[in-house]
C-alpha cells in the first residue's frame, strides 16, 4: 500500500493539514461534509485531522486494497482466515432464517437457528423456574466459566443490557484461573440453586475446565456428592461431546458453534447463553437483528457512505502517518463500562500482527492499543494526557440521546460533557485567549491547551440490544477494514499460542515433590526456584 499513489498524498498531506480551528473557520458547513448516518447510528467525524481530499486518498486506498471484493469473500463464506484454512463467517450468526450461507456446500444458516432455537428453549425453562436443580429448586444464580472471548463478550452483554435482564437471579462470571476469581464469584451463592455454564469449544482449555473443575467439586461438596448433580447444574457450550459427557453434563445440554467462528467474535453465538438466560430470547433477537443490520450497511452502502469504513481507514490515517499508538474509547453510559475492555481483545487480537497475508514482514505498523473508561470518570484521571500530553490520542466518544434511567438533569450535564470533550480536544486554547482573561504571564502557558486532536462522536437514541449488536458490528466491520489495508489475517491468533505451550511445561515444574531439573534461561530457572521455595 505504502506504494499507491494515494499513500504518497497522505504523506504530503499530513505535513501540511490547517489546524483544526482553521479548517472550520474555513468551510461553516464543515460538520454536514463529514457525518453520515445509517442503521441506527449517527457518525461525526467532523473533528478529525483531514480535508475531503484526505478522505478521497484514504477511499482510494480502500480500493486499491481490494476491500469490496474482500468483504464480499467474508459475507460469501471463503476461506479467507488462511492460516487455519477457515471462512470467517460471524455475519452468519445473525442471518435471518430465509438467508442462505454455504460453507464447503452446506448452507449453515439452518444449523445456526437450529442452536439459537434450543438455547431459546432452554433459556424459557430455566427463567421460568422450569428447569429444577437436583434438590427441586429453580436456578436463581448463573455463572459462567470461560476465558478470552468467552468471556468478555458475555461479561460485556450482561453489563451493557442489565437494564433488560432478571432482575431476580444473580449473573456472575469466572475467567481468571486466579482461585480468587471463583472464590469471589461463588462465596455467596447456594450451589442448589446455581447453574454453571462451561463455555470452551474443545473443552480442554486449561483455564476454564481448571475452573469448571473446581465448581464441579463446590458443588458436590453442597449438595452430598451425589455426581448425578452435575447434569442438573451444569451445561456446555462445546463441539467435544465426548469430554463434555465424560464431565457428567448431559450432551443434550451442550450447545455448539463452529470453526468459522472466532472466539472474539461469538457473543453471538452459544457462547451467548448467559447474555439470553440475562434478557430472554426476544432481546437477544433484537439484539441479532441489530449485528445484522449493521453488517448489511457494511457490505452494501458505498465507501464514502459507509460507517465502519470510514471509522477504519481513520484509524489507519493515524495509526500509519501520525504515529498514534493507542486509541481511547469513551462511551458516556454506565452501561457500556466494559465495553473498551471488550474492544480490546477485538482490536488487538485481530490486528496485531506483523505479517503480512504472504508471510513477509508488515511495512507499516499495525493494530494500536484500545483502552478507555466511560464518561464522566475518565475525565477526572486520563483526560489531561489526551488534551495536554505530548501524545497524539484519537478518541471515540459513543453515546445516547435517552438515558435508560432519566434523572432529572443527569442526562444534559453528561451529554453537555460530550460535546464540550470534542471542542475542547479539537480548537483548545490559544496563549491570546489565556492572556486575554487576565491569566498572569507565568501562569498563562500551563493553561494553553494546542487543540487539534482528532475524535469521533457515535450518536444513537438510547441503548437497546438491537444497538449494541450495530456497535459491535460497526468495531468489527472496522477492524476488518484496516486489516485490509494493512494486508494481514485479522482472524488467527498465534501469538497467544507460545506462552500456553510454555505453561504446559512448566506446570509440573512447579508441581514435583522434588527439585526439577531446570533448563529455560537463568532469569526463569531463578524464579521458578524462588516461588517453590516460597510456596
Amino acid at each position: 500500500m505504502t506504494t499507491q499513489p494515494a499513500w504518497q498524498s497522505l504523506q504530503s498531506q499530513r505535513e501540511s493539514l490547517p489546524h483544526l480551528r482553521d479548517l472550520f473557520a474555513a468551510d461553516p458547513a464543515r460538520a454536514e461534509k463529514f457525518q453520515r448516518e445509517a442503521a441506527g447510528l449517527f457518525f461525526d467525524f467532523s473533528k478529525n485531522l483531514l480535508t475531503a481530499e484526505t478522505l478521497a486518498n484514504l477511499l482510494d486506498l480502500a480500493e486499491a486494497a481490494g476491500l469490496r471484493s474482500k468483504i464480499d469473500a467474508m459475507f460469501r463464506g471463503d476461506k479467507i482466515n488462511i492460516t487455519e484454512n477457515r471462512a470467517v463467517l460471524h455475519t452468519a450468526l445473525r442471518a435471518p432464517r430465509t438467508a442462505s450461507i454455504k460453507v464447503d456446500g452446506v448452507d449453515v444458516v439452518p444449523e445456526v437457528h437450529a442452536v439459537l432455537d434450543r438455547m431459546a428453549d432452554f433459556s424459557n425453562r430455566v427463567r421460568s423456574g422450569e428447569w429444577k436443580g437436583h434438590t427441586g429448586k429453580i436456578i436463581r444464580n448463573i455463572v459462567n466459566i470461560g476465558i478470552g472471548g468467552s468471556d468478555l463478550g458475555p461479561v460485556m452483554a450482561y453489563e451493557a443490557l442489565r437494564h433488560y435482564s432478571d432482575r431476580t437471579r444473580i449473573f456472575r462470571f469466572v475467567s481468571n484461573v486466579d482461585g480468587t476469581d471463583f472464590a469471589e464469584a461463588t462465596r455467596d451463592l447456594d450451589p442448589s440453586e446455581t447453574l454453571f455454564i462451561v463455555s470452551s469449544k474443545t473443552f480442554t482449555t486449561l483455564e476454564t475446565m481448571t475452573n469448571a473443575s473446581t465448581a464441579r467439586e463446590w458443588l458436590l461438596a453442597g449438595l452430598g456428592g451425589d455426581s448425578s448433580a452435575v447434569a442438573k447444574h451444569f451445561v456446555a457450550v462445546s463441539t467435544n461431546a465426548e469430554k463434555v459427557s465424560a464431565f457428567g453434563i448431559d450432551t443434550a445440554n451442550m450447545f455448539g458453534f463452529w470453526d468459522w467462528v472466532g472466539g472474539r467474535y461469538s457473543m453471538d453465538s452459544a457462547i451467548g447463553l448467559s447474555t439470553m438466560l440475562a434478557i430472554g430470547p426476544d432481546h437477544f433477537r433484537d439484539l441479532l437483528a441489530g449485528f445484522h443490520e449493521m453488517d448489511e450497511h457494511f457490505r452494501t452502502a458505498p465507501f464514502e457512505s459507509n460507517l465502519p469504513v470510514i471509522h477504519g481507514l481513520l484509524a489507519v490515517w493515524y495509526n500509519d502517518f501520525f504515529g498514534a499508538q493507542t486509541v481511547a474509547v469513551l462511551p458516556y453510559d454506565q452501561y457500556l463500562k466494559r465495553f473498551p475492555a471488550y474492544l480490546q481483545q477485538l482490536t488487538m487480537e485481530s490486528n496485531g500482527k506483523s505479517t503480512t497475508l504472504a508471510g513477509t514482514p508488515v511495512d507499516t505498523d499495525t493494530g494500536p492499543i484500545y483502552w478507555g473508561e466511560p464518561g464522566t470518570n475518565g475525565q477526572h484521571s486520563f483526560y489531561q494526557l489526551i488534551h495536554q500530553g505530548t501524545r497524539l490520542i484519537p478518541c471515540d466518544f459513543i453515546a445516547f440521546a435517552h438515558s435508560l434511567n432519566p434523572l432529572g438533569r443527569h442526562q444534559d450535564l453528561l451529554m453537555s460533557n460530550v460535546f464540550a470533550q470534542t471542542e475542547a480536544l479539537a480548537f483548545g486554547k490559544t496563549l491570546a485567549q489565556v492572556e486575554a482573561e487576565g491569566t498572569p504571564a507565568a501562569l498563562a502557558p500551563h493553561r494553553v491547551f494546542e487543540g487539534n486532536r482528532p475524535s469521533n462522536v457515535l450518536l444513537a437514541d438510547k441503548l437497546t440490544p438491537a444497538t449494541l449488536g450495530r456497535l459491535v458490528s460497526f468495531y468489527e466491520m472496522s477492524v476488518f477494514t484496516q486489516g485490509v489495508l494493512w494486508n494481514i489475517n485479522s482472524f488467527d491468533q498465534w501469538g497467544v499460542e507460545l506462552g500456553k505451550v510454555l505453561a504446559q511445561r512448566i506446570i509440573p515444574e512447579l508441581e514435583s515433590a522434588g527439585e526439577p531439573d531446570l533448563k529455560h534461561d537463568s532469569s526463569t530457572n531463578s524464579l521458578i526456584r524462588r516461588y517453590r521455595k516460597m510456596k
